[in-house]
């Protein structure tokens, strides 16, 4: 089993012999073009025979770079009579908080949005049938404009999907290929703009999905490989590559998703269920919360302004902090990122090309990263080429030595990943003093002391293979589908046995998937929960429900504990509405015995052994001689001082002169802050 996280700078690949139960790893450039071609590099990096592979799990930012970049399908939008600009109108939101002009750009241009008479009322009656010749005629005209991809998104449909259901069967009949998505399908809930949204990023990612699918299963399929693709979800569970190109949407946020599973799972079976996790790559700072051992969720996120998108996902933060965020001057203040060199032509130090300072050409500069054998690559990496990045881009602007302006960066770069950590911390109430940091990425290990010591937390958890930690996700992740349905009704007004069928229906539904996919679980698990509000509160609370024979007692007992607990006020004698229902259904996979990851040299040697040279580091405002050491030669139990560089193929932990490290019993590194 192979998991794969390909990333803006490299492609990451964690190599799973189930049979053994051993692994290998390969880190490679990505190759931004096409996705493919750097994970079909990274399988024969990592020798990996394409007929001997049972299941690749990947990770994929198809989705989410056609949203960013612009770069998706052209999609025609059809909608209900007096709902064209819906997508425009958005919530009365604007870029520019204080400007009257606006720079916003749909994902379906007007132009290709097409108005058609129905009505369907709030309570789901039909007030008007769909003109289905109107919807045909719509159709055919969208498709002669040259859209690639249709949506359909009819105001109420939620409620009811009759009207839907009869506009998908006449533009079918006319539609040159089968990218249509409604809304019915891809979210059916409450909140038009929302669901319309959605709705057309579905459409809009829907054939880039489809392309590099079959893209990928055919250069494979060539290769010898006859087993499964599973594509990484935003919810963090795995999806067969056949539901990901019908709801495309749900992988947006599929990469990110993979690592915080992943450290949920080490940073549990370490003994922290509180965890702050930090994903820092080429080009990002990923930044999530898990609490009791559980990540936080959330039901919608916007991937840039305007661009909204609801379904189920774990909740994310992220920041323009990479190893590749190139730092700048703006009116003679230091900034980091968010613009990145990416993988092409990358850092200054790289050799391709690229002349701009980035945190990599910072950390290379103060010793912090070796020039000979870098992650990812297999020449040395350029230091005076980095010097003269820095010295023309931050030192020689600001007067700075090339060492200080490299400590800029790097303490920039710090301060930004802090704020992102706080935010996901402090400003939801949680004391950062209580969890544990698990920094992962390439460069993640790098600066997680100091994002300790800014933010307060005590010790950082780095796990054995930090730099592949989400393909180590992808691996670990079970199969996972979720379901909804707006109610929109007070909670006592509504038969138990409403709520009772509809959950059981979810289940069927989820169930049947997991049978037509044929992935392997050892369990099913089923989850079910209510979004319940105060009459007249636009905003929910999530409410676990105990099983589907739920009664309304019950639901009003949960509703209101979660009312106080959130809140500290309940609201006596307000009806209490039921918003919506949801069900997961979650496939457990076989667990990834976690003791094994450690490296079977640790369990043999010595600290002595693992020294593998000194190196002068730049710490404060000097340079100070550090011993370097082996990651994988460092035993079980082993406990050393800084300053002290830790050493691996895929990532460099820096342990600064105020902290020690601790290897635990599955190999994982805890550095504590002692000063």
């Amino acid at each position: 089993m192979v998991g794969v996280d390909v990333g803006g700078t490299f492609t990451d690949l964690l190599i799973l012999d189930e049979a053994s139960a051993t692994i290998r790893v390969a880190k490679v450039p990505s190759t931004p073009a096409d996705q493919s071609v750097g994970l079909l590099a990274g399988l024969e990096a990592g020798a990996v025979p394409l007929a001997q592979l049972g299941t690749l799990v990947h990770g994929t930012t198809v989705g989410t770079n056609a949203v960013l970049e612009r770069k998706g399908a052209r999609v025609g939008l059809i909608t209900t009579r007096g709902f064209r600009d819906v997508l425009e109108m958005r919530r009365r939101d604007r870029r520019q908080t204080w400007g009257l002009a606006g720079d916003y750009q749909p994902l379906a241009a007007r132009e290709d949005r097409v108005e058609v008479p129905e009505r369907t009322l709030a309570g789901g009656q039909v007030l008007e049938p769909v003109d289905t010749s109107a919807v045909t005629a719509a159709a055919r005209t969208l498709a002669a404009q040259g859209c690639d991809a249709l949506a359909i998104a009819f105001l109420n449909s939620y409620a009811s999907a009759e009207n839907e259901r009869a506009a998908l069967a006449a533009a079918a009949a006319v539609w040159p290929n089968q990218h249509i998505s409604v809304s019915h399908e891809v979210l059916p809930e409450i909140r038009e703009f929302e669901r319309t949204s959605t709705t057309v990023v579905n459409a809009y990612v829907q054939p880039k999905i489809d392309h590099y699918l079959a893209q990928l299963e055919d250069r494979m399929a060539r290769g010898g490989y006859r087993g499964r693709v599973l594509i990484i979800q935003s919810n963090g569970g795995v999806m067969s590559t056949d539901v990901a190109r019908k709801y495309a949407v749900n992988t947006v946020l599929s990469g990110p998703a993979a690592g915080v599973i992943a450290a949920t799972e080490i940073a549990g079976a370490a003994g922290f269920p509180n965890v702050i996790t930090g994903d820092m790559g080429g080009t990002s700072f990923d930044v999530s919360l898990i609490a009791g051992g559980r990540p936080a969720t959330t039901m919608e996120a916007k991937i840039d302004f305007g661009i909204a998108i609801r379904v189920p996902m774990i909740e994310i933060n992220t920041i323009g902090a990479g190893g590749g965020s190139i730092a700048w001057i703006d009116h003679g203040i230091l900034q980091v990122g968010p613009a990145s060199a990416g993988a092409d032509p990358g850092p200054a130090c790289y050799g391709k090309g690229g002349t701009q300072a980035t945190v990599t050409d910072a950390n290379l500069v103060l010793g912090r990263i070796p020039a000979a054998n870098p992650i990812g690559r297999r020449e040395g990496l350029d230091v005076q080429a980095a010097r003269n990045a820095i010295a023309q881009a931050v030192a020689t602007p600001l007067g700075l030595s090339v060492e200080a302006a490299a400590a800029a960066i790097i303490e920039v770069a710090n301060h930004k990943m802090a704020g992102a950590i706080r935010l996901v911390s402090v400003e939801r109430g949680h004391d950062p003093r209580e969890f544990v940091l698990v920094p992962f990425g390439g460069a993640g290990p790098l600066h997680a002391g100091a994002i300790c010591r800014e933010v307060g937390i005590k010790a950082a958890l780095v796990p054995v293979y930090p730099g592949i930690t989400s393909a180590l996700g992808c691996v670990m992740a079970d199969v996972r589908h979720d379901f909804l349905r707006s109610v929109n009704r007070r909670l006592l007004d509504l038969p138990a046995a409403q709520v009772r069928d509809q959950l059981n229906a979810f289940i069927a539904q989820g169930e049947a998937l997991l049978r037509d996919e044929g992935i392997q679980v050892v369990a099913v698990e089923r989850l079910y929960q209510a979004d319940m509000a105060y009459e007249g509160q636009p905003h929910t609370i999530r409410v676990d429900l105990p099983r589907p024979d739920v009664t309304q007692t019950e639901m009003l007992a949960a509703f209101t504990a979660a009312y106080q607990k959130e809140y500290n006020t309940v609201l006596q004698g307000i009806p209490v509405r039921l918003v919506s229902l949801r069900t997961s259904v979650v496939g457990r996979r076989p667990k990834l015995n976690l003791a094994s990851l450690a490296p079977a040299a640790a369990r043999g040697s010595s600290l002595a052994d693992a020294q593998a040279g000194r190196r002068p580091v730049f710490f404060g405002s000097e340079w100070v001689d550090c011993p370097v050491y082996a990651r994988e030669r460092l035993p079980l139990g082993a406990r050393l001082s800084g300053p002290a560089i830790v050493q691996q193929a895929d990532a460099t932990t820096v342990v600064e002169p105020d902290m020690i490290i601790r290897v635990d019993d599955f190999g994982n590194l805890l550095l504590e802050v002692v000063g």
